[in-house]
């Protein structure tokens, strides 16, 4: 999970991005709640959807404002030194609108900021609290002034606070591991199951209970759980009944999920013995993700390294086979910056993780696609997923 350490440090980090000026952000985001406490709503309990929200002050203190059912249906304990918690549900009475009773905790703190310099986030943050706040709800911060002169200010905090999370903290990156080990133990038991007459269905359940098990806690689990076959090389999503047949590739491209963080990468074994074929697109994906990690390190242009990963399919005279880009960072959300295409504007830097993921999708052959996971240094990169990529 993530540490205390971790959040205050980021909160540093937050507050020295900001203009001096600014003595207040209120976090409205879910992700951004958690990324600063470690308080995350636990997405398989009954409060599922719903939020909290974080008011940080300058001088160090941070406050949770949430109903009493949200504030208790969390994951792990959140680093605050206080909360506005309204009762929303006793046991006892009818229920209010729950997001009002979110707007009663904001009220609660709604004093102690009028008059301070603060700066919100916008795109999360419902009008009615703008409205609570006396807050002009085109503006991204507010000014030193009172609730009817506050004008639009030039702080977008959503967009520094997504900035900032490119450059994990440690407690970040023991996370994402913890996320590729049980991603590991989904793909190895993939190589115990899969082959003719299984479906995509049973592969899927056997990943999961593997890589949960692995886990030993509670997540969940997305991607793609797919045969790329001859006549259909390119599919994706959610697994079928399909079962799988001689000359397919089982493309197994997913990410578990723990308290918000997430794994993903990917393989594609062959059910029943690979054909020539087959082994000749393994062949080139497996130089193209070779010569991609070449150009991974802070600094490097994200269209550089997507030129370098294309380089030998492109030698290869299959650049219209590689219909995807290169790769992307992985944290918080799937995918996010750095984007590695050929007219990104990206550049790496020390903290980034991203994925390689070269393939390739044949009719009359198939489809395949590899991918490894990558924390970006100064001075190179070191691979985070252990997982064996071969065809069987």
């Amino acid at each position: 999970m993530l540490t205390q350490e971790g959040c205050l440090a980021r909160r540093t980090r937050l507050w020295d991005a900001l203009p001096a000026e600014l003595e207040w952000v209120l976090i409205a985001d879910p992700r951004h709640v958690h990324y600063f406490s470690n308080f995350l709503v636990n997405p398989l309990s009954f409060s599922a959807g719903e939020r909290g929200w974080l008011l940080l002050e300058r001088g160090g203190k941070a406050t949770l404002l949430g109903d009493n059912f949200t504030l208790r249906s969390r994951s792990g304990t959140p680093y605050i030194d206080d909360e506005v918690m309204v009762k929303w549900y006793d046991h006892k009475h009818s229920v209010i609108n729950r997001d009002h009773a979110l707007l009663q905790a904001a009220e609660q703190v709604s004093e102690r900021l009028f008059g301070r310099a603060g700066a919100v986030e916008a795109e999360w943050l419902p009008v009615g609290a703008f409205e609570l706040l006396g807050l002009d709800h085109e503006a991204h911060s507010v000014k030193k002034e009172t609730r009817s002169t506050a004008r639009r200010g030039p702080v977008d905090l959503g967009t520094v606070i997504r900035s900032l999370r490119r450059q994990k903290e440690a407690d970040e990156i023991a996370l994402l591991k913890e996320c590729m080990r049980a991603g590991e133990a989904g793909q190895l038991r993939a190589r115990e199951v899969v082959r003719p007459g299984v479906t995509e269905m049973e592969v899927f359940l056997e990943v999961q209970k593997a890589a949960l098990a692995a886990a030993g806690r509670a997540g969940f689990i997305y991607g793609d759980f797919r045969a790329c076959t001859p006549t259909v090389p390119k599919a994706g999503g959610l697994p079928t009944q399909y079962k799988l047949q001689k000359g397919d590739f089982y493309v197994l491209d997913y990410s578990v999920v723990l308290e918000g963080y997430r794994s993903d990468f990917t393989n594609a074994l062959a059910v029943g013995e690979p054909t020539p074929q087959q082994r000749h697109l393994y062949d080139i994906v497996m130089a193209a993700q070779k010569n991609g990690e070449t150009a991974l390190r802070a600094g490097a242009k994200a269209r550089d390294v997507f030129t370098a990963t294309e380089k030998p399919i492109r030698d290869a005279g299959m650049a219209d086979k590689f219909a995807h880009h290169a790769g992307h960072g992985i944290g918080l959300a799937h995918p996010e910056p750095p984007i590695l295409v050929p007219e990104s504007d990206d550049i790496l830097m020390a903290g980034d993780v991203v994925t390689l993921e070269p393939g390739l999708y044949v009719e009359g052959i198939g489809g395949i696609r590899i991918e490894h996971n990558y924390l970006i240094t100064a001075t190179g990169y070191e691979r985070l997923s252990q997982h064996s990529i071969s065809l069987f």
